[in-house]
C-alpha cells in the first residue's frame, strides 16, 4: 500500500473515503414529440437528497431543500452561469438526441412477459 501511495496517492486517499457526504448533480433531458418540446433539468443531490434544481420550464434554479436555497440564490443572481443553463436545451439535450435517438426512440421491441 506504500507503493500505491508513492505512485497514486488520490487513488489511495479515495479508497478511505466513506459513503457519506457525497455531493453530486445529475443532468436530465426531457423529450416531448421528438424535439419539438425539449425540457432540461439539471439536479444537484447532497447525501441522496435533492437540494436544489435548474428546470427549464421555470428558467431558473429552485430550492428542493432549505439547503438549497442559498445556491438557487447565488446560482439566479449570475446572469452569465443562468444563461448557460438555459441554453443547454439546445447545446446539450437538442444536440445529442441525434446521437442517440436511433438505438432509443426509434427501437421498438415487441416486450416479453412471464406469467
Amino acid at each position: 500500500i506504500v507503493m500505491l501511495m508513492v505512485l497514486c496517492p488520490p487513488l489511495a486517499w479515495a479508497r478511505e473515503i466513506q459513503p457519506h457526504f457525497l455531493q453530486y448533480h445529475k443532468g436530465e433531458c426531457h423529450f416531448f414529440n421528438g424535439t419539438e418540446r425539449v425540457r432540461l433539468l439539471d439536479r444537484h443531490f447532497y447525501n441522496g437528497e435533492e437540494f436544489v434544481r435548474f428546470d427549464s420550464d421555470w428558467d431558473e434554479f429552485r430550492a428542493v431543500t432549505e439547503l438549497g436555497r442559498p445556491a438557487a440564490e447565488y446560482w439566479n443572481s449570475q446572469k452569465d452561469f443562468l444563461e448557460e443553463r438555459r441554453a443547454e436545451v439546445d447545446t446539450y439535450c437538442r444536440h445529442n438526441y441525434g446521437g442517440v435517438e436511433s438505438f432509443t426512440v426509434q427501437r421498438r421491441v415487441e416486450p416479453i412477459v412471464t406469467v
